[in-house]
């Protein structure tokens, strides 16, 4: 069977068919980090990774690249409100770089905690303002832009495809739109490509450019890297459901508008989001949940993950404690199941035309019809239930399955041992501990951060600090 996967781009199921055979391109839209990543955040992340993983399950090599926003994003994503980096530095005493630093790490250290495998490309805007200002400059050269009040804008009625991602028309967006929100633009959905003259009168951050001193709108970021690492076509775009009709739209726009090249990205891959009672989770709403949270509530980061895989990327998934609670106990039962297996057995390949191959390809062919965990990992449940099949046998093939799913069985496989075998690890823990209790976090913090640096991620929970490997 060949992999599915739900094209925004058309909306339909579609064949993956590579650019290169046996070579995948993925971009995934990355954060700003001027703030922790709330749980909501994580899900994107997790889709991600469950895609990259089935690709090169399927034998694909796969570049993967994310970006990192530190300069550029407004609080509205249509170019109006504060800049994020901005308002968060000045909150906090900082400057932009520290903040952006900061929270970078954090946001690396979530997903290591999520086991979440980091990208092969991780690419920051302020790294990279000469490819932005080279692509503007190919846009503008192609008569895609104006200038007013200062500013360089994109005009998207220049632009016959504008909108078919998101299923818009030009005529709609100036149909009731507000004009005392920019006077500057033509139409309401022109946007932003780099900023010399705004409401902020001292920007953090500010470079030279063609168009004067100034900075990129946030859009651009992310065709200019992406075109760096992927080239000017490529296959995978990802992000949230939230970047279809503002971001992704405007992407589209201004690369095909400096490249020609139409499409620019073959399939666009969207997840839904999470919800609370209250609605989608949003930083700006205030009182959003980080992967800390559930930490210092009693969860492991995997219980988390155990949660998303359960709902579809595309479905929207209620979050609630119950919800959390049900995934933990599941998730443990499952690794109980697992460590049983392992005290009679070592992981043995199956021999050629056992049953238990037949439940391995429905599993990827679960995974192939547009990557549907639930049904992965009711193959997986499946498998460690099944008497008819040996003990050697499920470890192995559940170790198969779960090199997609990421649930961290391989480490409960070893766990035992490497307690025995790692005692200089269990010595740094216990002087960690000691750290904290006597108030010396400096210490404490030092202790983890070298670990981190081996490879080894601790995860703190009510019943103490156990770790695990990268």
């Amino acid at each position: 069977m060949p992999l599915r996967l739900y094209n925004t781009l058309g909306r339909t199921l579609e064949e993956f068919i590579p650019l290169v055979p046996k070579k995948a391109g993925f971009y995934g839209c990355g954060p700003t980090v001027y703030n922790y990543a709330h749980i909501g955040n994580l899900r994107a992340y997790v889709t991600h990774d469950i895609l990259v993983r089935t690709l090169r399950e399927r034998g694909f090599q796969v570049t993967h690249v994310m970006n990192i926003t530190d300069v550029g994003h407004l609080s509205g994503d249509n170019d109006f409100g504060e800049d994020k980096m901005v308002k968060s530095a000045e909150e906090r005493g900082k400057s932009v770089l520290e903040i952006a630093g900061f929270y970078t790490r954090a946001f690396f250290d979530d997903t290591a905690r999520m086991n979440i495998i980091r990208p092969g490309v991780v690419c920051r805007a302020t790294e990279h303002i000469d490819d932005m200002i080279g692509l503007i400059k190919r846009i503008e050269a192609n008569g895609y832009t104006y200038t007013a009040g200062g500013n360089l804008y994109f005009d998207i009625s220049r632009f016959d495809h504008y909108g078919d991602l998101a299923l818009l028309r030009v005529e709609d967006l100036k149909a009731g739109a507000r004009t005392d929100l920019d006077e500057n633009k033509r139409n309401p959905g022109d946007f932003v490509l780099w900023f010399t003259k705004s409401k902020f009168e001292n920007q953090a951050l500010v470079w030279d450019s063609p168009w004067g001193r100034g900075y990129p709108g946030w859009h651009i970021e992310c065709s200019a890297m992406s075109i760096r690492y992927l080239g000017e076509q490529f296959d995978i775009h990802a992000g949230g459901i939230d970047h279809v009709p503002i971001h992704h739209t405007n992407e589209i726009a201004q690369s095909e508008a400096a490249t020609g090249k139409h499409p620019w990205v073959r399939y666009w891959v969207h997840n839904e989001f999470l919800v609370l009672d209250k609605g989608k989770m949003s930083k700006s709403a205030g009182g959003f949940l980080t992967l800390q949270s559930l930490i210092d509530a009693g969860y492991d980061p995997l219980d988390y993950r155990y949660f998303l895989i359960g709902g579809h990327y595309r479905s929207q998934l209620r979050f609630s404690w119950d919800s959390l609670e049900s995934a933990k106990n599941s998730r443990k039962s499952l690794r109980e199941k697992f460590r049983s297996l392992a005290v009679s057995a070592r992981p043995g390949e199956p021999a050629a035309g056992s049953s238990v191959l037949e439940r391995l390809g429905a599993f990827h062919g679960a995974l192939d019809d547009d990557l549907s965990t639930p049904r992965a990992l009711s193959e997986l449940w499946g498998l460690l239930r099944d008497n008819t099949v040996t003990p050697g046998e499920a470890l192995w093939t559940a170790l198969q399955m779960d090199r997609v799913l990421g649930l961290g069985l391989e480490n409960d496989l070893a766990a035992d041992k490497g307690r025995e075998e790692n005692p200089e690890i269990e010595e740094q823990i216990a002087r960690r501990a000691a750290a904290k209790a006597a108030g010396d976090f400096a210490l404490a913090d030092a202790i983890r951060g070298g670990l981190r640096e081996k490879g080894i991620i601790l995860e703190d929970g009510k019943s103490g600090t156990a770790w695990r490997r990268i």
